[in-house]
């Protein structure tokens, strides 16, 4: 009996961007099921901010995870949870998959924001995780309070989450699904590009100084929408999603139609 109640250990695989701080967190990862549970915790090393995602930065984020890490640790062994942990990848999901390709777990609990309170990271967070993970998935919504600890608003098991896939189009077999936001911006960029090619063709030639820049714009706005829709068509394989599919969607969206107008311009003025 004693060598069964041994094996019994539930081990549970936390992935928390941020400190675990307050007892919530904590009743959260015990309440999972019976019985002594083993608990790694993984830290994405994730940008503050989308820009500095898209520069690059892997240092600074690598050094805030791990003070991050530490601190949840530390916080886990004074409610008497003896935990171990690493620093991951800076998508979270990237981070969790990972991890469990190298110890597997019995659960994968998965702390986020609310909706509101959101870091960029996050959208659509839940539905990746369950479309990708294999092991059991626990999400858990939390609310800052104004203790400064962080309180569980929300729990919802992989199976309970949302399915997004009725908002999304599929246009082949051979295609991933496309939101209709990336569908709009796939239109507006090609279109867009095509209008732009045009109106630099047309517009007064290198030889002049507004020439250069129209063409420059069309090249530019050219590269910009190209790297969107391979992105989305083709590198679906390597999670062409999150931060940069919607920052290059926000281009397609925005830059397009500011290069057809500054191309216009220039063709009327020049």
């Amino acid at each position: 009996m004693a060598a069964e109640a041994s094996q019994a250990v539930r081990r549970v695989l936390v992935v928390a961007a941020d400190t675990l701080d307050g007892p919530e967190p904590v009743e959260e990862i015990l309440r999972g099921g019976p019985g002594p549970v083993e608990v790694e915790v993984v830290t994405p090393a994730v940008e503050e901010t989308q820009f500095r995602h898209l520069m690059g930065d892997v240092d600074e984020p690598a050094r805030v995870a791990r003070a991050r890490l530490e601190a949840s640790l530390d916080a886990l062994r004074r409610n008497g949870v003896e935990a171990t942990g690493t620093v991951g990848e800076a998508d979270p999901v990237l981070a969790a998959e990972d991890v469990l390709s190298q110890r597997p777990a019995d659960e994968v609990l998965i702390f986020e924001h609310e909706r509101a309170a959101e870091r960029w990271f996050e959208h659509g967070l839940d539905q990746r995780a369950r479309e990708t993970l294999s092991t059991p998935l626990r999400i858990a919504v939390l609310r800052a309070g104004d203790d400064g600890e962080a309180h569980v608003v929300e729990t919802e098991r992989g199976e309970d989450v949302p399915d997004d896939s009725e908002h999304e189009v599929r246009i082949s077999a051979n295609l991933p699904r496309f939101s209709r936001a990336d569908l709009v911006g796939m239109v507006i960029g090609v279109v867009g590009t095509i209008v732009v090619i045009i109106l630099a063709a047309a517009g007064p030639g290198p030889q002049s100084a507004a020439g250069a820049a129209s063409i420059l714009i069309a090249i530019g706005i050219s590269l910009i929408n190209m790297a969107h829709v391979v992105g989305l068509t083709l590198f679906e394989s390597v999670h062409y999603r999150g931060g940069f599919a919607r920052f290059f969607r926000y281009l397609a969206l925005t830059g397009t139609p500011a290069a057809v107008l500054a191309n216009l311009l220039i063709l009327l003025l020049g």
